[in-house]
Formats: structure tokens, sequence, C-alpha cells
């Protein structure tokens, strides 16, 4: 028995398959003390925490990828199995595996369980969410499946006070009496056959040692029945969906106009005390017209972020992705693809490193391809101020937002192309390896943590905040250079802009897009929206020579006089279908391994969006809009 905590710390590794609550265990038992970062060589997340037992043991705690096997057949997988067996580089095996294990449908933990024994790395079962499985009076043996399996089980829950002690004393108790030498590893990858037996061998288990009551029927079950129901459950889906986006438009409106009058109140005063010149032109229309012109959207972005981290936390986004497998399944994409194509709603970059669920090479490459097609929120600001500048602002039915109705049509637009591109890809791309059938667990309803979501709302929108702070000021700042330099010669009679590199990059860039509507100013502020969509706006801004002291509502009122609608309209499918910003293009790269995927990616939306472009200018000029 070892006498005194050891000076470095044990390494633990959380090991288990998806949806069992391995991420809230580890954020509870770390707390704040957690690090991200990637492991060697590969783009998966590596999140590592620390925590220290009650008897002083210093841990390192490894929250490893969710998996249902060693076998390994996606990314997030691969690295799973790859720290367990000792494979991955720079990554020592863990001295102590937490096989956590769902309480309520224990199944897939426990055959996973079952095999990592093989591996014969010392262990501990973690019975998480025994809470839940108690209210349903679920009655669970654990002695009976320690003497079974051959190593301790406790149980836990996460999200209670109090809820993890037995956890923590277990782990003493392991390090105390000093952990045994490894076993020798006789795991070897299990075919079909294996995975049927072991199926069957967890249920042998399961009949042993864990006991449900009669025909217990759960809410869950009961809502179920209704929302993933073949035709009321996909209802549900567009409603809800169509409910999202009015909400994103209608909803921000009130808190959109008070940082607008901010803005406008700062500009006025910055007039008011700088005389006209470089100083104040500077300010109002580079940091103020531009920087302002996108934090205005903010609103509109937590609002979006807020509804896909309630329907996360609820457990509705796997119904959703079940619901959604055969209309995607008809397009060439895997049923897992939804929630990644989902996820790229609020931005592409964590869309496509979530394609790293989908096992068959094939599917996830489609999918990393179609996902930037999903409308981020980065188009938000875009999609805003060209909707409020030429749609009215009416009720229709004095229910249903007009200009909201046309957000939803700019972002169905979006999924059908996805799904349009996805079934050309299907044709085009020779399918090597069959896709496995759809097989996903779905998670009970919860209620969201408030406090969860809170965190994770401000995170994503301090890292909007950040963006407009660094990468968009830095963008506006140029812009106003190109567009502020060289300054008029003394008499010129024309608008100062016109002398501006700004207007001679537009109008060496404007023959390629003259035949869709474009002039020079959305030529030059095209180029800055590639290192991020939103500074098309600030790039308006700039170039129209907008400052904030009459907001956003004076460009749009300038861009309904100076644009036609079919330029509009023109503008808008662009921004459907053009290239993501770099840094999503990058991670294309890093996720794929080959720059290939970039240029296919670049190549093909570039041709996507002209001809789209092209096609609806000249049908709106035909109609009389132009």
């Amino acid at each position: 028995m070892t006498d005194a905590p050891r000076s470095d710390p044990f390494r633990l590794a959380l090991v288990g398959p998806p949806n069992c609550g391995k991420t809230a265990l580890f954020n509870a038992l770390t707390g704040a003390r957690q690090k991200v970062g990637n492991y060697a060589g590969v783009t998966v997340e590596r999140k590592a925490g620390a925590f220290v037992t009650p008897a002083g043991q210093r841990i390192e705690l490894i929250d490893l990828p969710g998996t249902y096997s060693l076998r390994a057949r996606s990314p997030d997988e691969i690295v799973t199995r790859d720290v367990v067996l000792n494979h991955h580089p720079d990554e020592p095996p863990p001295e102590l595996m937490l096989v956590v294990v769902d309480s309520v449908a224990p199944r897939a933990g426990l055959r996973l369980a079952m095999e990592l024994l093989a591996t014969g790395l010392p262990m501990i079962v973690v019975l998480n969410m025994i809470d839940i499985a108690r209210h349903r009076k679920i009655e669970i043996d654990t002695a009976a499946l320690s003497d079974e399996l051959g190593v301790p089980v406790i149980s836990s829950s996460a999200v209670r006070k109090g809820g993890l002690e037995m956890l923590r004393a277990q782990i003493d108790t392991t390090l105390a009496f000093g952990l045994p030498e490894p076993g020798p590893n006789l795991w070897t990858p299990p075919d079909a056959a294996d995975l049927r037996l072991s199926h069957r061998a967890a249920d042998r288990l399961i009949d042993r040692a864990i006991t449900h009551p009669p025909e217990y029927d759960s809410l869950t079950h009961r809502i179920d029945r209704v929302l993933l129901h073949p035709v009321f459950g996909l209802g549900f889906l567009l409603v809800l969906l169509f409910v999202m986006f009015q909400a994103v438009f209608a909803g921000a409106a009130p808190f959109m106009d008070l940082i607008d009058a901010g803005f406008a109140a700062l500009a006025e005063t910055i007039t008011a005390v700088l005389p006209a010149g470089l100083a104040q032109s500077f300010l109002t229309d580079a940091v103020i017209g531009g920087v302002g012109g996108v934090i205005i959207f903010l609103p509109q972005i937590v609002i979006l972020f807020l509804f896909i981290l309630l329907l996360e936390d609820l457990g509705y986004m796997a119904r959703a992705a079940f619901l959604m497998d055969r209309i995607m399944g008809g397009a060439g994409l895997h049923g897992r693809a939804f929630i990644p194509l989902l996820s790229s709603f609020a931005c592409a970059i964590p869309g496509i490193m979530a394609t790293r669920v989908i096992d068959n090479p094939r599917d996830r490459i489609t999918t990393i391809l179609v996902a930037p097609l999903m409308t981020c929120s980065a188009r938000i600001p875009v999609y805003t101020l060209i909707v409020s500048a030429f749609i009215p602002a009416r009720q229709i039915g004095g229910i249903i937002s007009l200009q909201g109705l046309v957000m939803f049509g700019l972002y169905a637009a979006g999924i059908v192309s996805a799904l349009v591109v996805s079934a050309v890809a299907k044709f085009l791309f020779a399918r090597r390896i069959p896709s496995p059938p759809f097989m996903l667990d779905l998670p009970d309803y919860k209620v969201p943590r408030p406090r969860s979501v809170a965190i994770a709302l401000w995170t994503r929108a301090a890292a909007f905040l950040r963006r407009a702070g660094t990468t968009i000021f830095s963008m506006t700042v140029v812009i106003w250079v190109l567009a502020t330099f060289p300054q008029p010669p003394v008499g010129a009679t024309e608008p100062a802009i016109l002398y501006s590199l700004a207007a001679k990059i537009g109008q060496v860039i404007e023959p390629v897009l003259a035949p869709i509507g474009f002039n020079w100013q959305i030529s030059v502020a095209l180029i800055p929206a590639m290192a991020a969509r939103e500074i098309a706006v600030a790039g308006l801004a700039t170039v129209y020579s907008i400052s904030d002291t009459g907001g956003d509502a004076a460009l749009a009122t300038l861009l309904a006089s100076q644009w036609s609608l079919a330029t509009a309209l023109s503008f808008l499918v662009w921004f459907i279908f053009a290239p993501q910003c770099i840094s999503t293009l990058a991670v294309i790269r890093r996720e794929t391994g080959s720059a290939k995927w970039v240029w296919v990616s670049v190549g093909y939306m570039f041709a996507l969006a002209w001809s789209a472009a092209f096609v609806t200018y000249h049908l709106a000029v035909a109609l009389g809009w132009g």
C-alpha cells in the first residue's frame, strides 16, 4: 500500500462511447484546470485536465474521443485506439482507465469495457448518470458487475452535488494499493462475428446485474413517438428551423437598434470633437463604421448559437440526424453528416471538424466539401444588410416577418445546394468503401443546464468580438487605407475615393464581375471578405464613405438608392455559394490532409457563385428589376 502521494501526477484516461456523459464527468472532475490542443500529427482535439484526490494524489486526466470499439473506423476513434494501445506518437499510454458507462443504456459501454479488458490495462468502470437510472427505478448490482468484469465498478453523477465522491474514493483506493503492471495485450481487431458475440455477452451481463422496471414508458419514449414520426417529426423539424431563423431576424432587432444607436452617438461625439481630416475619417469610417458595423450583428449571432446549444443539450440533435438520414442518403450523404452540417450554420470550421464521426472516407470528404455551403453566422451581417435595404419590413398575415421569410429562404437555398452538390459528388467520385448502416444512440432528453449554456454562449460571443477586434479591425484599416490614399489632387472635382488605390484595384477586377451586376465598389469589398465574410459589410461602408453617424441604416439606404434589385439579388446569391473564409480553407486542408480538396472546394464554389449570380442577375433584369 502506498504511504505518501507520488510527486509525479498519475496519468488517467476517460474512455467511453458517445453520449455516455464522459465530457460532463471530465468537466466536473477538472473544473477550470483544463487545456485544449491537438494530438501530435493530427487535428483531433486533445482535452487534458488536472485534479487532486481527497488523499492528495495529483491526477492528469485525458478525455479521449468517444468510441464504440478499438476497431477504429473514424479519425476520433483512431486516436483513442492509438493512445490506449500505445501506438500514438508522443502520447504515453494511460496508467489507469476510467471506462464510462451510461447507467440508463449500459450496453455499448459494457461491451466496450469487456473489449478493453483484453488490452491488459488497469481500469475502473464508472456507471455515470446513476441519478437518472434510480429515478427510472433501474436497479444495478455493482458488486455483481465487478465480479463478472474483474475490475472495480462504481456509480457516479457528474451533474449532482456529491455525485463524484465514490469515484474519487475509488481512485484513491486503487492508487493506494499500487497500480498493477499492465497485463499482456491480447486485443485483436474484432470482425463482425466478434462484435455480435460481444453484444450478446454484454446482454448476458446486463441480465445478471441490472433490473429494469416492467414496461417502463419514459417521457423520452413518449416524446419520441411524435418527434421521430416520419411525417410529424419532419414537420416539427422544419417548423423549428423556421422559428429559429425568424427569431434570428426579428428577435434581435431591438438589441441591434440599441447597439446601432450607441455607435451612432459615439461617432457624432467624435465628429463634434475632432476637425474634419484623416483622424476623424479613420475613427468614424474605419473603426466605428467598419468594426461597429459588424458588432451590431452580435445579437443575431448569439440567438443562432443559443438555439443550437439548447438543441444539443436537450438531446434533439441526434433525433434531427435520424430524421434526415433518408433525405440525406438520397443525396449521397450519410445520416451522421446532418450534425456537422447543422453545426456549420454557426461556423463551418467546427462543422468540418465534426465530420470526424463519419466512418466512410468518401462520405466524410463529401460532407467537408458541402459544409461551407451552409449559411454560417458570418453571412448574417451581409444578408441582414441587403435584406433590410431591399425587402420591406412588413408582416405576412400579421405574424410572419417578410424579411425573416427571405432570410429563411437564403438558409434553405444553402441546404438545397449542399444536397444537390453531394448528389453530383455521389456520381463523380467512385464509392470504394460502402457506407455502413446508420447507427445512432439517441440520448435521453435532458433539461439544458443554464450555466453550461451561458458559458458556451459567452465563449462564442467572445470569439466573435475578438475577431471583430483583430481580423475584422485589421482588414477594415487596410480597406480604409486603400480607399483614402493617395489623396485627390488639388482642385479635383470627382469624389476622393475615385483617386484611391481601392478604386484602381476594383476597376481591374470589375470586368470579371460586371456580367453579374457588380461594380468596382463591390469588387473591392469582396477581397477582404475572404479573411472573414462579415468584413464585406465593413468594406462596403468604407468604400461608400459611410461613417456610423447614420449607422447601418445609412448604408442600407445608400445601397437601395445606388444598386438595382437585380444587383442586390445577385450579391445575395454570390454569398450563398462563394468560398468561405481563409480559416475554413485551412481547416479543409488539415482535415483532409491534402491541398487538392482545398482547390476542389475553391474551384467549384467560385464557379457556382459566378454562374448562379449570373443567372439571377439577368433573370431579374428580364423581369424589370435591373
